[in-house]
């Protein structure tokens, strides 16, 4: 068997973390290859080394002294060496980054040393070899990941070695160009690992012993998820459950390669598997309850809209033509509603809607501010009746007005539209209903 573990920020915050996430890989040999993040926070008030390298590369970018702030991110990791007993420098890599800063290497670059160095220090206190991201990860010119030569490059890498080090977030161009994933892409790199060595699982370390039923900042304590699907995971990673970054199931869902999310600092608990099918029931009718403020509702109405070829086309056309994505588009007869990020939509709203009168000829056009989305996600859903009257009765007994009920075809999850200022009185409804009523 072979795994691939990867280590988040506040599992290697300092030398005590680094410590648990070395004896965790160590417990079992099968742990062969090793993905960490930059050092997280130490404490509440801290800050994350990502940020501090960004902060230092602006100074450097601007042609302003850096040196000072450069040094404060060395301390970090000196502290981490001193910590475990390394005989072991880096001052090395950070006169070539200083080098680097100068010379404009980019904010991609300087992010990505976070990794990069907890790599270095990793491998050494694992007396693992230490493979770089931009070796084995390769993007596209126009930035885009190429999984199919990564894939080759990843592979023909680590047959040569039996354990590794290979640092999260970043590859390279073909050029040697560092490329960053979005935040949160040490989790991609850990998938695109697995994938590539056709790992038997990959796991994931982070803070917490995996998914939770609901945001735990609006339920208190909630239940924990057992077993997950890659589908039901895709649907509440997108609408705000943040344990892990929306894109990882794609490298390990194409190899069904199941992720098993567990808790650094209680390595003991079997945390949340994350698999392409499973025969196992979960504990309730819904797997989890996620969702994001901040949208708007763009409502167009047109007598015999729907015996009209292409009205749809010609609206969201216009939505195109000025580079937004819609998230939702439920309709009826002579209605069609576009659910749009707001912050996204307020500066081109009037164009938009020129647009939509150019191209549709709708008879009103009227926009709704300040909407949440919820989705309601569970693959029980589809086998017990009554669930949308359970969460509507819920809702309705919360005093919470549905602006917008959507069903997907699969009836996997259902997502509900409510008014910013009831997101959170709505999902302690949702979930008192399906979960504390059935404890």
């Amino acid at each position: 068997m072979v795994k691939v573990v990867k280590f988040g920020g506040s599992s290697l915050a300092d030398a005590d973390q680094v410590k648990k996430a070395a004896a965790i890989i160590k417990e079992e040999k099968e742990r062969r290859y090793v993905v960490p993040s930059a050092p997280g926070k130490r404490t509440s008030g801290d800050t994350k080394v990502t940020d501090m390298l960004y902060q230092t590369y602006d100074l450097a970018e601007s042609d302003q002294n850096f040196d000072k702030e450069l040094l404060a991110i060395k301390a970090r990791y000196d502290e981490i060496v001193f910590g475990l007993g390394l005989d072991f420098s880096l001052d090395y890599e950070f006169r070539t980054i200083k080098e680097n800063f100068k010379n404009k290497a980019g904010r991609d670059y300087a992010a990505s040393r976070g990794e990069y160095l907890n790599g270095r220090i990793m491998a050494a206190y694992l007396d693992y070899e230490f493979v770089d991201a931009a070796e084995v990860i390769r993007f596209d010119e126009d930035g885009t990941f190429d999984p199919d030569t990564t894939a080759k490059l990843m592979k023909k890498r680590l047959d040569k070695t039996d354990n590794a080090v290979i640092p999260g977030f970043y590859g390279a161009y073909a050029d040697g160009r560092v490329k960053t994933f979005s935040r949160g892409g040490s989790d991609i790199t850990g998938s695109i690992v697995a994938g590539a060595i056709k790992a038997d699982v990959y796991e994931n370390w982070t803070d917490v012993s995996g998914f939770m039923v609901a945001d735990p900042r609006i339920i208190d304590n909630p239940e924990s998820i057992d077993t997950i699907t890659y589908r039901e995971l895709r649907e509440l990673a997108y609408m705000g459950a943040s344990v892990l970054h929306e894109d990882v199931i794609f490298p390990v869902r194409k190899e069904g390669i199941p992720i098993n999310i567990r808790n650094t600092n209680d390595p003991k608990a079997s945390g949340t598997w994350i698999v392409e099918s499973t025969c196992q029931k979960s504990k309730y009718v819904i797997t989890g309850i996620a969702g994001k403020k901040g949208f708007c509702s763009v409502n167009i109405e047109k007598d015999l809209m729907n015996s009209e070829i292409g009205f749809g086309r010609k609206v969201l056309q216009a939505f195109e033509d000025y580079g937004l994505s819609f998230e939702h588009v439920p309709s009826g007869i002579d209605t069609l509603t576009v659910f749009v990020h707001q912050d996204e939509f307020m500066d081109k709203e009037q164009q938009v809607v020129s647009a939509i009168h150019r191209l549709a000829d709708p008879d009103t056009i009227d926009i709704e501010s300040d909407i949440a989305l919820i989705a309601v996600v569970g693959r029980g859903m589809k086998s017990t009746r009554g669930t949308a009257g359970r969460i509507f009765s819920a809702l309705a007994h919360a005093n919470v007005n549905v602006k917008m009920i959507d069903q997907g075809s699969s009836e996997l999850n259902i997502i509900i539209g409510v008014a910013n200022q009831d997101f959170e009185a709505a999902i302690k409804a949702i979930y008192d209903i399906f979960v504390t009523a059935a404890v």
